[in-house]
Order: structure tokens, then C-alpha cells, then sequence
């Protein structure tokens, strides 16, 4: 998605900064977030990012169950234990938090990793559509209309129909 959009802004660019649209030249614009959210692949590959960010929420939050129980377990039988027992406990919970912070990140991470594998082959798919209709259709400029995409007025021509046609959805 984010080669997509990076394409169309520099599309933009060369057009606000070179001036090189003429009267013949023909542009149109697609709403390129919108398209890719109503890909039916987008949809899968959201679902199987859910599915693991439930899988590595639950198995955090059953590491953050698990020290609290050890802390109020620790803290219950402070009073009967020595001073080295309690700080080297007191360690124990340290290091424990800190393995629980570092799995977080790690997951977060690989959640990342996972999102990139799993949004570039839909994002190039939906790039080749929007090349091959505007190709068929005489377009030489294609900017993106997603909010913030840069697009004030949007007179020309909507190619999301048609890319959506060719994507067969």
C-alpha cells in the first residue's frame, strides 16, 4: 500500500513541480485506501492479523496473570522470608516483567514483519489493476483521492469502479 501511494505522490509531485500536464494529457483519480479495503484478499489477510494479535494477547496477558501471582504470592510470604530470599524474589519478578516486555516486542514486531508479507502482494495486485485500466483508458495520471492523499478537486475521471471490475469484485 505504502508503494502505491508513494508512486501516486510522486506522480503528484512531478506534476505540481514540472508543470508537465498539458490539455492533452488525461488524469484521473482512485480512492487507493478504499480500494484496498474492500479487496477480498485485504479482508483475509486482516482476519489472519487478528487472529494472531488475539493469539499473542492472550499469551501475555497469561504471563501478566502469572507475575501478579507470583508477586502476591511473594508478597504474602515476604515477612517469612529472609532478606536474600526476598531480594533475590524481588529479582526474579524483575527479570520475569522483562521477558514479558521483550515478548511484547517481539510481538509486536512479527506482528509487523507478518502485516508487510501479507499487504505487499495485495498492494502490488491492486497497483497492476489501476496501471491496466488507466492504461486502457488513455489515462497518463492516476492521483490518489484517499484522505490526505493530496487530491483537492476530483473532477476527472474515478477509476475504482473499473479497477474493481478488472480485480473481478
Amino acid at each position: 500500500m505504502k508503494k502505491v501511494r508513494m508512486l501516486v505522490i510522486g506522480m503528484v509531485l512531478m506534476i505540481a513541480t514540472t508543470g508537465l500536464v498539458n490539455a492533452q494529457s488525461k488524469v484521473a483519480h482512485i480512492n487507493v485506501q478504499l480500494l484496498l479495503s474492500e479487496m477480498p484478499e485485504m479482508k483475509a489477510a486482516q482476519a489472519e492479523l487478528k487472529k494472531l494479535q488475539e493469539t499473542y494477547r492472550a499469551d501475555l496477558e497469561g504471563s501478566m496473570t502469572e507475575l501478579k501471582n507470583k508477586y502476591t504470592q511473594y508478597s504474602n510470604e515476604a515477612s517469612s522470608k529472609s532478606k536474600e530470599e526476598n531480594d533475590k524474589r524481588a529479582l526474579e519478578l524483575q527479570q520475569f516483567d522483562k521477558n514479558i516486555q521483550e515478548a511484547e516486542t517481539a510481538a509486536m514486531q512479527e506482528m509487523q514483519k507478518k502485516q508487510a508479507e501479507l499487504f505487499a502482494p495485495i498492494s502490488e495486485k491492486a497497483k497492476a489493476a489501476i496501471e491496466k485500466v488507466a492504461a486502457a483508458q488513455g489515462f497518463d495520471y492516476v492521483i490518489d483521492a484517499s484522505q490526505g492523499g493530496g487530491l483537492i478537486v476530483a473532477r476527472g475521471k474515478d477509476l475504482l469502479p473499473e479497477v474493481k471490475q478488472e480485480l473481478g469484485f
